[in-house]
């Protein structure tokens, strides 16, 4: 065997690691944290969009041009915003079965 295959076969080993629950303390916690955020972040993204939509509206009846685009690029960027946040965990899932079939 040359010295080449040999490094391919070690490249290629499976070291047969895969994503399991309850294999350290605290998970609970860590993903109540994570859902807290995820929650605040979606209260702001509330926010952001009352106060965007308050801007455009603004703008508009008083022919601020500037000011009523950037009212919808605020509207915009809440409502991605808004999309990431609650597709967050489908997002990961989807990335995450995807790359389980890589092999």
């Amino acid at each position: 065997m040359s010295p080449l295959a040999g490094h391919l076969i070690h490249l290629a080993y499976d070291p047969g690691i895969t994503p399991q629950g309850g294999g350290l303390p605290g998970l609970a916690v860590l993903k109540n944290v994570v859902n807290s955020i995820n929650l605040f972040g979606i209260i702001a993204v509330v926010g952001a969009l009352a106060v965007s939509l308050a801007v455009w509206a603004w703008g508009h009846h008083t022919g601020g041009h500037q000011a009523e685009a950037n009212g919808k690029k605020g509207a915009t960027v809440a409502a991605g915003a808004a999309l990431g946040l609650g597709a967050a965990n489908g997002i990961v899932a989807f990335f995450s079965a995807l790359g389980s079939q890589v092999h």
